[in-house]
């Protein structure tokens, strides 16, 4: 990986775009495997309001190698500063419908790695619990919201909820330590 000389807007940056930014759905089926999966297509999807917001961008670039293809990727900030990485795999073939294969598969890969988004499961979400958080739960959100001086409304759309009280247990965790991040930000830009 990297960077440039400084970094810490795009941190900042990056940590606000995280904060709302919700997994890629798997929305595409790969039917030698069975199997479903965030194309880039839902990759972009999740990231591009977020980035927007919070000034980010990204360009990739593809390249070859002896065995394969790949992209690098460079997410920068509006402030000019930027970090890349480079992700290659190997071609099953040398013609160019195995190379492009590579370069797609690359890039989304690499731009869900850089923007930091797992993909979201739907068959999963049947399985999971769709109760709401406890009291004690909420009152433990809520003072979050507070001393982290997150913005409520901004988190509750994250969130996907009107209110702290619909929060859902299978999200709480997730949802603390998103807010728990954005506290340690605020006490070191305090420190500093």
């Amino acid at each position: 990986m990297k960077t440039s000389e400084n970094i810490n807007e795009l941190a900042d940056a990056l940590c606000e775009a995280q904060f709302e930014m919700v997994g890629a759905v798997k929305d595409s089926n790969n039917p030698f495997f069975n199997k479903a999966y965030a194309d880039l297509g839902s990759v972009i999807k999740a990231i591009k309001d977020p980035f927007v917001r919070n000034g980010l961008s990204y360009t990739q670039f593809p390249f070859t190698t002896d065995s394969g293809a790949g992209v690098c990727t460079r997410l920068m900030h509006k402030s000019g500063q930027w970090l890349e990485m480079e992700y290659a795999l190997p071609a099953v073939k040398k013609d160019p419908q195995s190379f492009g294969s590579a370069i797609t598969y690359a890039r989304r890969y690499a731009l869900q790695s850089i923007a930091g988004i797992p993909a979201k499961d739907d068959d999963a979400e049947s399985a999971m619990d769709r109760s709401a958080i406890s009291e004690d739960q909420v009152i433990e959100i809520e003072q979050l919201i507070k001393v982290s001086g997150a913005d409520k409304k901004r988190f509750l759309n994250h969130a996907n909820v009107k209110s702290t009280n619909n929060i859902l247990a299978v999200d709480f965790e997730r949802l603390k330590k998103n807010l728990q991040t954005k506290l340690e930000q605020k006490k070191q830009a305090e420190n500093q």
